[in-house]
């Protein structure tokens, strides 16, 4: 065997777009296309019991082709990016050992950078009892403490993302620097094709408001109560779009048309900052589809 055959970076495929723009589906009949297998890279469904709220790929949707980091923990477990980067890997060594394509899908972003690109992140190992402290301050007062100490780590991080902003005061407060001076870059993994999916805006929100509207008829309120029976009120549930709307309805404080309304809107704003974050990436060609998916 040759050096540079020995060196040679594995080749993954990774479909990337807004929330309701396709990917799933898109991925699936591309994986037929190609033999090649899916590796989930959404924040929420590794969780087990995740399904409707976060349209989770049924069985029959699936369609045959094998699924990866979905349905790997309980939402009592604080599954980290880092935590990812490594069953992600594990993933993608045993699916092209077996001579088949790896295809990552999914709409978290921070998963796609750990994973495929240069993004290092800070080698910072949890304080339980700092995050513990912090969960019991409001998400806002968290978020101007955060402005003040790493201004740069605040302007990426959605301001009603608590965990995130957590974890930036965390490293702050265990290594006394910013988290946007502890995290680095590495060299890339793997060889990567990318592929955004995206419509013109008022497709997009049209097609999330029909999302929206399904996930009810499917049964996203029992889905609802269900975790809240197993799990009480955690911050993986609490947190999630989808269970927070449908959780205000359970509690009076909206109505079913209100709660329906609120999520369509909270998913809209979730949609904005996905592109946001995905159009960072110079390497994303945007509605490209390979010749191996047209015949």
């Amino acid at each position: 065997m040759t050096r540079n055959s020995t060196n040679r970076k594995k080749k993954v495929i990774a479909i990337v777009g807004a929330t309701a723009s396709g990917k799933t589906a898109y991925s699936i009949e591309l994986a037929k296309r190609i033999d090649g297998e899916i590796i989930s890279a959404d924040s929420r469904l590794v969780y087990k019991g995740f399904d409707i709220a976060c349209a989770k790929p049924t069985i029959e949707e699936r369609d045959g082709i094998p699924h990866y980091m979905m349905d790997i923990v309980e939402p009592e477990f604080d599954y980290s990016a880092g935590l990812y980067e490594q069953d992600a890997k594990k993933c993608i060594e045993d699916i092209t050992s077996r001579g088949k394509t790896p295809i990552i899908t999914g709409g978290t972003g921070l998963y796609y950078r750990v994973l495929l690109e240069h993004y290092d992140l800070p080698k910072v190992e949890p304080d339980y009892n700092f995050r513990e402290t912090a969960k019991g301050k409001e998400t806002s007062e968290l978020y101007e403490q955060l402005k003040k100490l790493d201004p740069a780590s605040a302007e990426k991080i959605d301001s009603n993302d608590k965990k995130k902003i957590i974890r930036a005061l965390e490293v702050q407060h265990i290594t006394g620097r910013p988290m946007s001076e502890v995290q680095g870059e590495k060299e890339a993994e793997f060889d990567v094709e990318w592929i955004g999916i995206n419509f013109p805006r008022p497709e997009l929100y049209e097609r999330i408001n029909k999302r929206v509207d399904l996930m009810f008829e499917n049964g996203i309120i029992e889905e609802t109560k269900e975790l809240l029976h197993r799990h009480g009120r955690i911050p993986n549930i609490i947190y999630t779009i989808g269970y927070q709307e449908v959780i205000a309805y359970i509690d009076g404080i909206l109505t079913l048309e209100e709660a329906k309304d609120k999520l369509k809107q909270n998913t809209r704003n979730y949609a904005k900052r996905q592109l946001t974050w995905f159009r960072k990436n110079e390497n994303i060609k945007w509605n490209h589809y390979p010749e191996k998916l047209k015949k």
